[in-house]
Protein backbone atom coordinates (compact mmCIF):
# COMPACT_ATOMS: atom_id res chain seq x y z
CA UNK A 1 0.00 0.00 0.00
CA UNK A 2 1.36 3.16 -0.89
CA UNK A 3 0.75 6.37 1.61
CA UNK A 4 0.79 10.06 0.41
CA UNK A 5 -0.28 13.46 -0.07
CA UNK A 6 -4.08 13.73 -1.05
CA UNK A 7 -4.43 17.16 -0.15
CA UNK A 8 -3.24 20.48 0.81
CA UNK A 9 -4.68 23.60 2.48
CA UNK A 10 -3.23 26.52 4.31
CA UNK A 11 -4.56 29.75 6.25
CA UNK A 12 -2.63 32.65 7.10
CA UNK A 13 -4.01 35.82 9.20
CA UNK A 14 -5.11 39.08 7.41
CA UNK A 15 -3.34 40.98 9.59
CA UNK A 16 0.49 41.82 8.01
CA UNK A 17 3.31 43.23 9.70
CA UNK A 18 5.92 44.77 7.42
CA UNK A 19 9.57 45.21 8.43
CA UNK A 20 8.92 49.04 8.72
CA UNK A 21 5.96 48.52 10.77
CA UNK A 22 8.70 46.77 13.33
CA UNK A 23 10.94 49.52 12.70
CA UNK A 24 8.43 51.96 15.17
CA UNK A 25 8.74 49.37 17.70
CA UNK A 26 12.05 48.15 17.96
CA UNK A 27 15.43 49.31 16.92
CA UNK A 28 15.90 47.88 13.23
CA UNK A 29 15.33 48.58 10.00
CA UNK A 30 13.98 46.89 6.49
CA UNK A 31 17.35 46.76 5.06
CA UNK A 32 18.63 45.21 8.39
CA UNK A 33 16.45 42.31 8.62
CA UNK A 34 16.04 41.56 4.58
CA UNK A 35 19.68 41.44 4.55
CA UNK A 36 20.08 39.25 7.52
CA UNK A 37 16.90 36.63 6.88
CA UNK A 38 15.14 37.46 3.66
CA UNK A 39 11.87 38.28 5.26
CA UNK A 40 9.92 41.48 4.62
CA UNK A 41 6.84 40.78 6.44
CA UNK A 42 5.01 38.40 8.64
CA UNK A 43 1.04 37.44 9.31
CA UNK A 44 -0.19 38.32 12.81
CA UNK A 45 -3.13 36.62 14.58
CA UNK A 46 -6.12 38.59 15.43
CA UNK A 47 -7.45 38.59 19.39
CA UNK A 48 -9.48 36.66 18.75
CA UNK A 49 -7.75 34.41 16.86
CA UNK A 50 -6.09 31.29 18.07
CA UNK A 51 -3.65 28.09 17.06
CA UNK A 52 -6.95 25.97 16.84
CA UNK A 53 -8.61 28.40 14.72
CA UNK A 54 -5.65 28.67 12.05
CA UNK A 55 -5.21 25.06 12.15
CA UNK A 56 -9.43 24.31 11.47
CA UNK A 57 -9.45 26.98 8.77
CA UNK A 58 -6.34 24.98 6.85
CA UNK A 59 -7.80 21.55 7.70
CA UNK A 60 -11.19 22.68 5.84
CA UNK A 61 -9.06 23.67 2.91
CA UNK A 62 -6.80 20.37 2.44
CA UNK A 63 -9.74 18.17 2.75
CA UNK A 64 -11.92 20.45 -0.09
CA UNK A 65 -8.88 19.84 -1.81
CA UNK A 66 -8.26 15.70 -0.78
CA UNK A 67 -11.87 15.32 -2.09
CA UNK A 68 -13.31 13.74 0.25
CA UNK A 69 -16.22 13.76 3.19
CA UNK A 70 -14.82 15.08 6.48
CA UNK A 71 -16.33 12.02 8.24
CA UNK A 72 -13.17 9.79 6.59
CA UNK A 73 -10.66 11.77 8.43
CA UNK A 74 -10.26 9.20 11.39
CA UNK A 75 -7.24 10.43 13.59
CA UNK A 76 -5.91 14.43 13.36
CA UNK A 77 -2.32 15.17 14.61
CA UNK A 78 -1.51 18.98 14.93
CA UNK A 79 2.41 19.91 15.06
CA UNK A 80 2.35 23.31 17.23
CA UNK A 81 4.56 24.94 19.73
CA UNK A 82 1.84 27.06 20.81
CA UNK A 83 -1.24 25.27 21.96
CA UNK A 84 -4.66 27.10 22.57
CA UNK A 85 -3.89 25.95 26.05
CA UNK A 86 -1.42 23.00 28.13
CA UNK A 87 -4.57 21.08 28.44
CA UNK A 88 -6.95 19.88 26.30
CA UNK A 89 -4.83 19.43 22.50
CA UNK A 90 -5.11 21.64 20.34
CA UNK A 91 -6.13 18.69 17.95
CA UNK A 92 -8.90 17.59 20.05
CA UNK A 93 -10.12 21.27 19.04
CA UNK A 94 -9.82 21.02 15.84
CA UNK A 95 -11.85 17.40 15.81
CA UNK A 96 -14.59 19.71 17.83
CA UNK A 97 -14.48 22.47 15.55
CA UNK A 98 -15.10 20.31 11.99
CA UNK A 99 -17.71 18.06 14.18
CA UNK A 100 -16.45 14.77 12.95
CA UNK A 101 -15.65 11.78 15.01
CA UNK A 102 -11.78 10.87 14.98
CA UNK A 103 -9.05 10.40 17.65
CA UNK A 104 -6.68 13.57 17.81
CA UNK A 105 -3.23 14.64 19.61
CA UNK A 106 -0.69 16.80 19.60
CA UNK A 107 3.04 16.69 18.31
CA UNK A 108 5.55 19.38 20.38
CA UNK A 109 8.73 19.74 18.23
CA UNK A 110 8.72 22.69 17.48
CA UNK A 111 9.51 23.89 13.50
CA UNK A 112 10.17 20.18 12.57
CA UNK A 113 7.00 19.02 14.20
CA UNK A 114 5.28 18.52 10.91
CA UNK A 115 8.01 16.39 9.74
CA UNK A 116 7.24 14.63 13.10
CA UNK A 117 3.51 14.62 12.41
CA UNK A 118 3.34 13.63 8.94
CA UNK A 119 5.68 10.36 9.75
CA UNK A 120 3.11 9.30 12.79
CA UNK A 121 0.45 9.65 10.50
CA UNK A 122 2.26 7.51 7.32
CA UNK A 123 2.71 4.81 9.86
CA UNK A 124 -0.91 4.54 11.21
CA UNK A 125 -2.11 4.46 7.92
CA UNK A 126 1.21 1.84 6.77
CA UNK A 127 0.14 -0.02 9.99
CA UNK A 128 -3.62 -0.73 9.28
CA UNK A 129 -4.80 1.28 11.94
CA UNK A 130 -6.31 4.24 10.23
CA UNK A 131 -7.20 5.02 6.63
CA UNK A 132 -6.58 8.73 6.37
CA UNK A 133 -5.37 10.87 8.40
CA UNK A 134 -4.98 15.15 8.93
CA UNK A 135 -1.83 16.33 9.69
CA UNK A 136 -1.73 19.91 10.68
CA UNK A 137 1.49 22.47 11.19
CA UNK A 138 -0.06 25.62 13.25
CA UNK A 139 0.95 28.46 15.17
CA UNK A 140 0.45 32.03 16.64
CA UNK A 141 4.27 32.55 17.10
CA UNK A 142 2.97 35.97 17.77
CA UNK A 143 1.98 34.90 21.37
CA UNK A 144 5.27 34.10 22.31
CA UNK A 145 7.54 36.55 20.77
CA UNK A 146 9.29 38.97 23.32
CA UNK A 147 8.00 42.21 20.94
CA UNK A 148 11.04 44.14 22.82
CA UNK A 149 14.02 41.58 21.72
CA UNK A 150 14.83 42.74 18.22
CA UNK A 151 16.88 39.65 17.78
CA UNK A 152 13.57 36.96 17.87
CA UNK A 153 10.81 39.60 16.88
CA UNK A 154 11.44 40.43 13.44
CA UNK A 155 11.44 36.46 12.69
CA UNK A 156 8.38 34.89 13.33
CA UNK A 157 4.99 34.91 11.99
CA UNK A 158 1.05 33.08 12.53
CA UNK A 159 -0.06 30.81 10.38
CA UNK A 160 -1.01 27.41 10.01
CA UNK A 161 -0.84 24.27 7.14
CA UNK A 162 -2.67 20.93 6.82
CA UNK A 163 -2.42 17.91 4.47
CA UNK A 164 -4.88 14.59 4.07
CA UNK A 165 -2.81 11.45 4.37
CA UNK A 166 -3.88 8.32 2.64
CA UNK A 167 -3.95 5.45 0.18
CA UNK A 168 -2.32 7.09 -3.34
CA UNK A 169 -2.14 4.61 -6.32
CA UNK A 170 0.78 6.10 -7.17
CA UNK A 171 3.98 7.70 -5.19
CA UNK A 172 3.91 8.66 -2.23
CA UNK A 173 5.62 8.36 1.22
CA UNK A 174 9.48 7.29 0.58
CA UNK A 175 11.70 7.84 3.69
CA UNK A 176 12.05 9.60 6.73
CA UNK A 177 14.44 10.72 9.19
CA UNK A 178 13.52 11.70 12.29
CA UNK A 179 16.63 12.95 15.09
CA UNK A 180 16.85 15.14 18.55
CA UNK A 181 19.61 16.73 20.30
CA UNK A 182 18.07 17.42 23.91
CA UNK A 183 21.51 18.93 24.75
CA UNK A 184 20.55 22.22 23.12
CA UNK A 185 17.58 22.51 24.46
CA UNK A 186 18.95 26.15 25.99
CA UNK A 187 19.93 27.43 22.85
CA UNK A 188 16.05 27.78 21.91
CA UNK A 189 13.26 27.84 24.82
CA UNK A 190 10.67 29.16 26.58
CA UNK A 191 12.27 29.58 30.16
CA UNK A 192 8.83 29.58 31.81
CA UNK A 193 5.30 28.27 31.56
CA UNK A 194 5.78 24.49 32.22
CA UNK A 195 6.52 22.49 35.40
CA UNK A 196 9.89 23.47 35.45
CA UNK A 197 9.09 27.01 35.87
CA UNK A 198 5.65 27.96 36.20
CA UNK A 199 3.81 31.39 34.57
CA UNK A 200 4.20 33.73 38.17
CA UNK A 201 4.02 36.82 38.53
CA UNK A 202 7.70 37.09 38.71
CA UNK A 203 9.19 35.36 35.65
CA UNK A 204 6.47 37.40 33.51
CA UNK A 205 7.96 40.39 34.39
CA UNK A 206 10.95 38.69 33.81
CA UNK A 207 9.88 38.02 29.73
CA UNK A 208 10.22 34.17 30.80
CA UNK A 209 7.53 33.30 29.12
CA UNK A 210 8.48 34.59 25.57
CA UNK A 211 10.85 32.54 23.38
CA UNK A 212 14.27 32.89 23.69
CA UNK A 213 16.84 32.21 21.13
CA UNK A 214 20.70 32.31 20.27
CA UNK A 215 20.46 32.75 17.01
CA UNK A 216 24.13 31.75 16.25
CA UNK A 217 24.23 28.68 17.64
CA UNK A 218 20.65 27.79 16.20
CA UNK A 219 22.14 28.79 12.67
CA UNK A 220 25.61 26.28 13.47
CA UNK A 221 22.93 23.60 14.14
CA UNK A 222 20.88 24.37 10.85
CA UNK A 223 23.66 24.48 8.85
CA UNK A 224 25.05 20.88 10.06
CA UNK A 225 21.95 19.23 11.05
CA UNK A 226 20.27 20.06 7.48
CA UNK A 227 22.55 18.24 5.18
CA UNK A 228 22.93 15.28 7.67
CA UNK A 229 18.88 14.67 7.26
CA UNK A 230 18.34 15.22 3.91
CA UNK A 231 21.42 12.02 2.69
CA UNK A 232 19.42 10.38 4.99
CA UNK A 233 16.74 9.64 3.56
CA UNK A 234 18.34 10.16 0.25
CA UNK A 235 20.44 7.41 1.28
CA UNK A 236 17.64 4.86 2.41
CA UNK A 237 16.18 5.29 -1.93
CA UNK A 238 19.85 5.42 -3.39
CA UNK A 239 19.45 8.75 -4.41
CA UNK A 240 21.11 11.87 -4.48
CA UNK A 241 20.21 15.76 -4.25
CA UNK A 242 20.24 15.72 -8.10
CA UNK A 243 17.55 13.20 -8.32
CA UNK A 244 15.38 15.59 -6.40
CA UNK A 245 13.04 17.84 -8.41
CA UNK A 246 12.22 20.14 -5.46
CA UNK A 247 13.64 21.00 -1.37
CA UNK A 248 10.92 21.89 0.75
CA UNK A 249 13.25 23.64 3.32
CA UNK A 250 11.57 25.25 7.13
CA UNK A 251 11.21 28.90 6.30
CA UNK A 252 13.69 30.28 9.06
CA UNK A 253 16.40 31.99 7.24
CA UNK A 254 17.08 32.34 3.62
CA UNK A 255 21.09 32.37 4.13
CA UNK A 256 20.85 29.00 5.65
CA UNK A 257 18.66 27.47 2.61
CA UNK A 258 21.41 29.21 0.58
CA UNK A 259 24.25 27.39 2.35
CA UNK A 260 22.32 24.23 1.98
CA UNK A 261 21.51 24.80 -1.66
CA UNK A 262 25.29 25.59 -1.91
CA UNK A 263 26.17 22.56 0.49
CA UNK A 264 24.62 20.43 -2.33
CA UNK A 265 25.52 22.08 -5.12
CA UNK A 266 21.69 22.81 -6.46
CA UNK A 267 20.51 25.30 -8.08
CA UNK A 268 18.99 27.95 -5.45
CA UNK A 269 15.68 27.61 -7.42
CA UNK A 270 14.69 24.23 -6.58
CA UNK A 271 14.08 25.65 -2.97
CA UNK A 272 10.78 26.57 -2.49
CA UNK A 273 11.31 29.82 -0.48
CA UNK A 274 7.53 31.75 0.71
CA UNK A 275 9.27 33.07 4.13
CA UNK A 276 10.07 36.88 2.60
CA UNK A 277 5.94 37.10 3.04
CA UNK A 278 4.89 34.91 6.61
CA UNK A 279 8.73 34.85 8.73
CA UNK A 280 8.94 31.68 10.32
CA UNK A 281 5.73 30.27 11.65
CA UNK A 282 7.71 27.15 13.18
CA UNK A 283 5.75 23.88 12.90
CA UNK A 284 3.07 25.56 10.40
CA UNK A 285 6.15 26.77 7.85
CA UNK A 286 6.89 23.43 6.02
CA UNK A 287 3.01 22.45 5.31
CA UNK A 288 2.22 26.12 4.73
CA UNK A 289 5.55 25.85 2.13
CA UNK A 290 3.84 23.11 0.52
CA UNK A 291 0.29 24.02 -0.33
CA UNK A 292 1.44 27.29 -1.72
CA UNK A 293 4.18 25.30 -4.17
CA UNK A 294 1.16 22.66 -5.36
CA UNK A 295 -1.11 25.85 -5.30
CA UNK A 296 1.37 27.79 -7.97
CA UNK A 297 1.84 24.50 -9.93
CA UNK A 298 5.21 23.85 -8.69
CA UNK A 299 4.80 20.26 -8.25
CA UNK A 300 4.20 17.54 -11.32
CA UNK A 301 3.11 13.62 -10.59
CA UNK A 302 5.89 11.74 -10.03
CA UNK A 303 8.00 14.66 -8.50
CA UNK A 304 10.69 13.74 -5.72
CA UNK A 305 10.27 15.86 -2.72
CA UNK A 306 11.96 16.08 0.36
CA UNK A 307 11.01 18.93 3.17
CA UNK A 308 13.33 18.95 5.62
CA UNK A 309 12.80 20.87 9.90
CA UNK A 310 15.14 21.90 11.85
CA UNK A 311 13.97 23.88 15.76
CA UNK A 312 13.22 23.72 19.12
CA UNK A 313 14.48 20.65 21.11
CA UNK A 314 16.81 20.64 19.32
CA UNK A 315 15.10 18.83 16.72
CA UNK A 316 15.57 18.17 13.10
CA UNK A 317 13.93 15.49 10.93
CA UNK A 318 13.22 14.92 6.64
CA UNK A 319 10.61 13.30 5.01
CA UNK A 320 11.43 12.26 1.12
CA UNK A 321 8.33 11.55 -1.18
CA UNK A 322 7.04 11.24 -4.25
CA UNK A 323 4.30 13.75 -5.66
CA UNK A 324 1.13 11.46 -6.28
CA UNK A 325 -1.38 14.39 -7.36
Amino acid sequence: MRVGIMGTGSYVPERILTNNDLAKIVDTNDEWITTRTGIRERRIASDDEATSDLAFKAAEKAIIDAGIDKNEIELIIVATMTQDHLTPSTAALVQDKLGIKAAAFDVSAACTGFIYGFTAGYSFIKAGIYKKVLVIGAETMSRVTDWEDRGTCILFGDGAGAVVLGEVETGGFLASHLAADGSGACELIVPAGGSRKAATAETIENREVYLKMNGREVFKFAVKAFPESVENVLTQQNLTADDIDIFIPHQANVRIIEAIAKRFKQPLDKFFVNLHKYGNTSGASIPIALDEASKEGRFKKGDKIVATGFGGGLTYGSILFEWSK
